[in-house]
């Protein structure tokens, strides 16, 4: 993988993810600085060493965007008009990226999306494990730079988060499944128990570990998240338009004692959460792809699509050398008992492709 050669990062946005990042920078053994609008929020962060200063520098390597996403955009912008270093990396942590890289057309930026949270808000909630083992979004553009990519992969794989790659539309279609609505359901169902608890209060006492499960991310600041929703309304409506027809064919199978449709759902319910990925690699499990790619506008994105759409995790990509001139390599690390798969795939589409022992 490539590192900056100046390990200077800087944060904009101290609230639970951008506070979390500087921490778990910090681990890795980043200097970073930080901002944010709120005066008392960066004193805090000062005082608690969340950050080392407050004021980014030519000498920073790497910037992270953790406001509001309708505010990240304008920030990016600016941000990159002021400082022209090439060697820049920028990138955000907003739910929402079509409309972000559509904006964003600097080849220094590169949209991203942690999937991680927590109930607790602002620096009370900050932790440097947070992005352990979580899945962190990047959405390459067919300008993406793979040496950028490469470079910003190895920094979120060093602070524990496993990266895919996906389009930014494609990101906010499964999204709107995979986060949003769910978050919009959690909203609903502690709401709907809320009200009747004020005939029933013992009803909340009665809520065991399903509800407590279904409902802990309503917990989380509800400020964040009118500019989520309304950023991704078509991909959110068309869900929850899905989900209505799902759970009127349920009502109507209660009604008339099907039994059959309801032991069905929940069969494949079950079958498909037990699915979910979750299996941990030590490096006896990881196997070793070698890439040639040209130096061509969105060969780097296609490959990391690729692995994304299979379900195939790259832990680690590296510019074997260099990507510049009319032709270059990745190497990639991936899941031994998966290699083979992506090995097939990258061949059909075209790349040349040799497997490393």
């Amino acid at each position: 993988m490539i590192y900056p050669s100046s390990r200077h990062a800087h944060v904009i946005g101290l609230g639970l993810i951008g506070a979390s990042m500087a921490l778990a920078l910090k681990q890795a053994g980043w200097r970073v600085t930080g901002e944010d609008a709120n005066d008392e929020t960066l004193t805090l962060a000062l005082a608690q060493g969340i950050i080392d200063a407050g004021e980014m520098s030519a000498a920073h390597t790497l910037v992270i965007i953790a406001t509001p996403a309708g505010a990240v955009a304008d920030t990016a912008t600016r941000l990159l008009a002021q400082f022209t270093q090439p060697e820049l990396v920028v990138s955000d942590v907003a739910g929402v990226k079509s409309a972000i890289v559509e904006e964003v057309t600097d080849e220094r930026f590169l949209g991203g999306h942690p999937m991680a949270g927590s109930e607790l808000r602002g620096l009370r909630g900050a932790r440097e494990d947070l992005f352990q083992g979580c899945t962190w979004v990047l959405t390459p553009t067919d300008t993406t730079r793979p040496a950028l990519y490469s470079t910003l992969h190895g920094i979120l794989r060093e602070i524990g988060a496993n990266v895919v790659a996906v389009s930014a539309a494609d990101h906010d279609r499964l999204v709107a499944l995979a986060s949003h609505v769910p978050h919009l359901l959690a909203g609903a169902l502690m709401n709907e128990a809320a009200q009747a608890a004020q005939q029933d209060a013992v009803l909340l006492q009665l809520a065991a570990g399903g509800f407590r499960d279904m409902t802990r991310v309503a917990a989380g600041d509800p400020t964040i998240w009118p500019d989520i929703l309304f950023e991704n309304r078509d991909a959110i409506t068309a869900t929850l338009t899905s989900l209505q027809a799902r759970l009127a064919r349920l009502r109507a199978a209660l009604v008339e004692g099907d039994r059959t449709v309801i032991e069905e759902g929940l069969r494949t319910a079950s079958d498909a959460r037990r699915q979910l990925p979750g299996r941990a690699l030590n490096s006896e499990n990881l196997a070793y792809l070698r890439v040639e790619i040209s130096d061509q506008p969105g060969s780097l994105a296609t490959v990391t699509r690729a692995a994304s759409e299979l379900l195939i995790n790259i832990y680690d990509i590296e510019i074997a050398h260099g990507i510049e001139g009319i032709a270059g390599t990745l190497l990639l690390t991936v899941d031994a008992l998966r290699a083979e798969t992506l090995y097939d795939a990258l061949h059909d589409l075209g790349f040349k492709v040799a497997r490393e022992q």
